[in-house]
């Protein structure tokens, strides 16, 4: 039986132009944004530090709830180091992952099993399940 989900939050943006000088501005104006490629001298970020950040967000709010529902007390200072790389070859573009965590006081073992649950609920992880190469590294 599929359970019935209910709508937390729609984000809505609209972008003009592309990686390379565009503008990406949210609906609501909290966001507003100038976009540049990779190692353009222009000023503006691109879609994949957009998504490092994103996924780690996403990632370290998966390893909190997974923590408060287990009982593990987790320290404010929690970190994600995430790297998204951005690859081609004659064919296409891929982008592969890499999450380098460190949750101080928290053994090893524990940190493991936080972060194996996290992996599993975090909407970053399960929409790109299958999709991209990711890597995770405990610090």
């Amino acid at each position: 039986m599929k359970k019935t989900m209910h709508l937390i939050y729609t984000a809505t943006t609209e972008t003009t132009g592309g990686r390379d000088n565009g503008v990406a501005r949210s609906t609501d104006g909290v966001l507003d944004i100038r976009l540049s490629d990779p190692g353009s001298t222009r000023i503006g970020t691109n879609p994949e530090q957009l998504m490092a950040a994103g996924w780690s967000t996403s990632f370290a709010s998966s390893v909190a709830q997974v923590a408060r529902e287990t009982g593990v007390p987790l320290s404010a200072n929690v970190r994600i180091h995430t790297e998204v790389d951005l690859s081609s070859d004659d064919d296409e573009f891929v982008i592969g992952v890499r999450l380098i965590i460190q949750l101080p006081g928290v053994g090893r073992d524990v940190a493991s099993r936080l972060i194996e649950e996290a992996r599993r609920i975090c909407p970053f992880s399960k929409a790109t399940r299958g999709n991209v190469e990711v890597a995770i590294t405990i610090v």
